[in-house]
């Protein structure tokens, strides 16, 4: 072959590599420019508990498996407890204690889904009321003329379930303590316990998973505290579903929670973690409404939403 014909032979293969080449470019544009199918998002708002920064180090790992589990997209938002019923509308999914859970239904038609297990008493919490023992009070007619300090008012175990016990003992907090105080900022039933522990208070309202924490991560001694009265086992934290959400996702939702386990893990920001124990969390359980007609009953005799007369 001389050589003109192989400049044109190399020609027209350099040619046909170009256009090769120009075909795959095209066909790999076009194919980019298909549409992906969107997932659905929707909102999960999560009562803050001891911070805005706690809350979502426990629970963003958590929303971010429930959005793996159900091929969707859930958004994480923390809500100051103060502030939850104003945003409720916004949400398709709560995750409250259980007096915000009362106040959502009746007025915003908020459906139970699952209660959260923690602690000794599983899906119940119940509210303590405490001395320092070298107070010398010994029951709930001690604390007369005492001074008092309580947890977050919507607490149902820091506030509510003391006032309730008080007002049984014949205590009542608006006449017969001399002072008493709800602390500010993040940790409040930490405060409680401390404000309780140094003296400054002569009684605290905690709750007692909170005060179970603090004596097993060794923060305080429980020989240090007379607990003087236990208010009735409650549900607490819980799972509900808004008016937003059809009735088979709300299920679907359910039943993923359920069927957590305590081995599960989601990867998470480059890491495997384990979805209860960052959560803080044992697990979850079937709960009814009427399993709340309890916590109904006592918001009544405390004058506390969404029941409260003045």
């Amino acid at each position: 072959m001389n050589i003109d014909n192989r400049k044109k032979v190399l020609c027209f293969s350099t040619v046909r590599s170009i256009v090769f080449l120009a075909l795959l470019v095209f066909a790999s544009s076009c194919t980019s420019q298909v549409p992906q199918e969107k997932k659905q998002t929707y909102k999960i708002g999560y009562m803050i508990c001891n911070s805005e920064k706690d809350t979502l180090q426990r629970f963003e790992p958590f929303t971010e498996y429930l959005s793996k589990k159900m091929g969707v997209n859930f958004d994480m938002v923390a809500i100051d407890t103060a502030d939850f019923t104003k945003h409720v509308d916004e949400l398709d999914f709560t995750h409250t204690n259980s007096l915000l859970y009362i106040m959502m239904n009746k007025y915003h038609g908020v459906e139970i889904l699952a209660a959260e297990k923690n602690g000794s008493l599983g899906y119940e919490a119940q509210g303590l009321i405490i001395t320092s023992k070298k107070s010398g009070i010994k029951d709930v007619k001690g604390l007369k003329d005492k001074t008092m300090i309580f947890g977050p008012m919507l607490g149902p175990t820091s506030y509510m379930a003391q006032v309730d016990v008080l007002l049984k003992g014949g205590v009542d907090p608006e006449e017969d303590l001399s002072y008493y105080s709800i602390p500010r900022g993040s940790f409040k039933h930490e405060k409680v316990i401390y404000g309780v522990l140094f003296g400054k208070y002569d009684a605290g309202a905690a709750p007692l998973l909170d005060f179970e924490r603090m004596v097993d991560d060794g923060r305080i001694d429980e020989e240090d505290f007379t607990i003087i009265a236990k208010a009735e086992p409650i549900p607490y934290c819980n799972f509900g579903a808004t008016q937003r959400v059809d009735e088979a996702f709300a299920s679907k939702f359910k039943q993923v929670l359920l069927d957590i386990r305590e081995d599960d893990t989601v990867e998470f920001r480059g890491q495997v973690l384990n979805v209860l124990e960052r959560a803080i969390v044992d697990g979850y359980v079937d709960i009814r409404d009427k399993d709340f007609d309890g916590i109904r009953d006592m918001a009544k005799r405390t004058n506390m939403p969404p029941f409260q007369k003045y």
